[in-house]
């Protein structure tokens, strides 16, 4: 697979190479191959206040700052800061803000980043608005004196818009607004935000990154210089931390990410199209079809048009039996692991944006197709269909 539009591999390396070596040399002691599960919560002084590197593990552990070098290094970042989950991270990202600053958050996005700031946030003061991203004369518009946030997800959760982040990022940088991309769904693997002019980039690491449904995690990778420092600060005084074995199988996720995005997409694009010549399916969301409103930005920004497919059928009840007649695809919440997942987003994963204007259709299926054989996952979804 080639390398996403965006900033090269830092060396001259390439990504699936840099995904094993970025921040990740034999261990000093023994040249253990794999970084090390650094189990502490404190560190030995020889003198009082002279600690070699940190003094508690809240500040810092050596498994954690691996992760976040090779992290910062597949992004194209100056630095990523890790956080115990993607919600932790955004909440740290957002408490660089003051009351009475402004965000614009896409009007497509996950229910907890809405929960966070319509239920949290706002009533501490922080105001926001949701805008249509995919049109540019609205964003303009939309973007006020006391915009500091533009927030895109690109692809969008759960209806796969493809936002231009290139020309949102000009936009918004006319108006001196900071352009954060959640790049949960694409990954470094297929885009790379900060490369087409986006300032910070937001993962749930428990998705992609880590692959395999098995850590929570969360991360932000910036190089402006007016983030790192608070940011840094913040997450050591706020404390929204990983453990070092999370940040272990993160690392370990990051190794093979780029053969399973490659994979994911592959699928992706084959169930897509099967989906689309179903006569017991309405409409098809995944920017990998040519119908796709975002097709061609999809093709010049990413490398692949991503693992998740989305799907409307005739009703809200005929959506929930058709989730839960799969047998292949498992019933659950979450995306990103090498197991494929299905799910009905409005009463699941987008339930906290019930009665809001970003309410999702209750006949909308999502899918996170894994690296199981294609047809079988097809012919799962066959049989669900009736």
């Amino acid at each position: 697979m080639g390398d996403p539009p965006g900033d090269e591999m830092s060396d001259g390396m390439r990504f699936e190479t840099a995904a094993i070596h970025a921040g990740q040399d034999p261990e000093s002691l023994y040249g253990s191959v794999n970084v090390p599960i650094y189990q502490t919560s404190t560190y030995a002084q020889e003198r009082v206040g002279e600690p070699k590197v940190w003094d508690y593990a809240r500040g810092g552990n050596p498994t954690r700052a691996a992760f976040e070098a090779a992290l910062a290094a597949l992004e194209g970042g100056e630095r990523c800061l890790a956080f115990a989950s993607g919600m932790a991270a955004e909440t740290t990202l957002f408490l660089t803000l003051r009351p009475g600053d402004h965000v614009l958050l896409a009007d497509d996005v996950y229910g907890g980043t809405y929960r966070l700031l319509a239920r949290v946030l706002a009533p501490w003061g922080l105001a926001f608005d949701t805008c249509d991203m995919t049109d540019l004369t609205a964003v303009r518009d939309a973007i006020g004196d006391h915009t500091r946030f533009v927030w895109i997800e690109t692809p969008s959760n759960p209806l796969l818009k493809i936002v231009d982040i290139a020309a949102v990022a000009s936009a918004a940088h006319e108006r001196s607004a900071k352009v954060v991309v959640d790049n949960t769904f694409a990954t470094p693997a297929v885009q790379r935000p900060l490369g087409l002019g986006a300032d910070v980039v937001v993962h749930s690491v428990t998705k992609y990154l880590g692959g395999h449904s098995d850590l929570i995690g969360g991360a932000v990778v910036t190089s402006d210089p007016d983030l790192v420092e608070p940011l840094a600060f913040l997450t050591n005084a706020v404390g929204a931390v990983p453990g070092p074995m999370d940040c272990y199988l993160g690392l370990r996720g990051l190794k093979t990410l780029g053969m399973r995005m490659e994979r994911h997409g592959a699928s992706a694009a084959e169930i897509a199209t099967f989906l689309e010549a179903h006569p017991k399916v309405n409409q098809v969301y995944y920017p990998g079809l040519a119908g796709h409103p975002g097709h061609d930005v999809a093709a010049r920004q990413m490398a692949n048009f991503g693992g998740i497919v989305s799907f409307t059928v005739g009703s809200a009840e005929e959506a929930v039996s058709v989730a839960q007649r799969t047998e292949v695809f498992f019933l659950a919440e979450s995306l990103g692991g090498v197991e494929s997942l299905i799910e009905v987003p409005g009463p699941m994963t987008h339930a906290s944006v019930a009665g809001s204007p970003l309410e999702i259709a209750p006949e909308l299926i999502r899918l996170s197709v894994g690296i199981e054989h294609v047809d079988d996952l097809i012919a799962d979804l066959d049989h669900a269909l009736g």
